[in-house]
């Protein structure tokens, strides 16, 4: 008892040791850092900060914040933004903000944005695998404006689709014919009050 008394009062007495230190003399950190960049070497006060961000085009951001403004009012803005986020035309490359804006495009009316999420859909893009039944409601409601690619690749996301349940109620079925095999597995072992032994 008087150990673990002992214990606590010198763990007290180191903690109160560093409460009453600053908090650059707690650490045991060089005053110093040495900094490479390429051939270039240097030292500098270890508390510094190195980062340097990418610079800012002030023109850059402002032409972006315009057209995400314009683009919450109108479908075609927000198909021309998806479209400049998918390819990083003047943007970072963002694909899931690009479908997102390309989504609020068309669930607003816009048939380039409709044509355009039904192709990726199908296709699938980059991370995103295809989604036949997303692509062919998609190319449904380009269809439905009248365009005439939409109508083509429509019968391929509905046979796509069908695959894919199809697939799927095979898988189901094996699914079921497996599930619960295990309650009429036997056991190889047996426990008796001697302790386990073999069947």
């Amino acid at each position: 008892m008087r150990l673990v008394l002992a214990g606590l009062c010198l763990a007290a007495l180191a903690a109160t040791g560093c409460v009453m230190q600053p908090p650059y003399q707690q650490l045991s950190v060089a005053p110093v850092a040495h900094l490479c960049n390429g051939n270039q070497c240097w030292d500098q006060p270890s508390y510094a900060a190195t980062f340097q961000g990418e610079p800012v085009n002030p023109e850059s951001e402002r032409r972006m914040a315009a057209l995400t403004a314009l683009a919450e009012r109108d479908p075609r803005a927000a198909y021309d933004l998806g479209l400049r986020l998918l390819r990083g035309d003047g943007v970072e490359r963002n694909t899931y903000q690009a479908i997102e804006w390309m989504r609020k495009a068309g669930d607003h009316g816009d048939g380039a944005a409709q044509m355009a999420l039904g192709r990726l859909y199908l296709l699938g893009f980059e991370e995103m695998g295809p989604d036949p039944a997303e692509a062919e409601a998609w190319l449904t409601r380009a269809a439905a404006k009248g365009n005439q690619e939409a109508k083509r690749l429509l019968p391929q996301a509905r046979a796509a689709k069908k695959k894919v349940q199809d697939n799927y109620q095979a898988r189901d079925e094996i699914r079921k014919s497996w599930d619960g095999w295990y309650v009429g597995a036997p056991y190889y072992w047996s426990w008796a009050p001697s302790g386990w032994f073999l069947r």
